[in-house]
């Protein structure tokens, strides 16, 4: 059996802010509650559940994404307010970056969280 990882709970200090921004950034949608969960379903496989959470600590998370998503991802956040950017070496510079031949840009939620996109696995 492969291993597939199904859902993720997200920490936040308001669930659906927090599942909004996410949702909105990649252009998905938020789920109804799932219990205490404001859910966004990222693809067939895996669920991201935000959850209300006191003082959330910030954590990294990573997709692979196709280059249309993120041509309309940086069109999103070109248009928007969030902080991105090229990397943690360098902040929020509003940049992109080309590692492993793609590429990839860092957005920061609310949270503190940081959410990484990518074009090519930079391994």
């Amino acid at each position: 059996m492969a291993i597939t990882m199904n859902h993720l709970i997200v920490p936040a200090t308001d669930r659906t802010t927090a599942a909004t921004f996410f949702a909105d950034l990649l252009g998905l949608r938020v789920a109804p509650q799932a219990g205490p969960f404001a859910p966004v379903r990222v693809n067939d496989d895996l669920t991201l559940d935000f959850d209300d959470r006191r003082d959330p600590q910030p954590g990294h998370y990573a997709f692979l994404v196709d280059d249309d998503t993120f041509d309309a991802v940086m069109e999103r956040l070109q248009s928007g307010s969030a902080d991105y950017g090229s990397g943690p070496m360098s902040g929020w510079d509003r940049e992109i970056n080309h590692l492993g031949g793609g590429r990839g840009v860092y957005v920061r939620d609310p949270n503190g969280h940081s959410y990484e996109l990518f074009t090519a696995d930079p391994a």
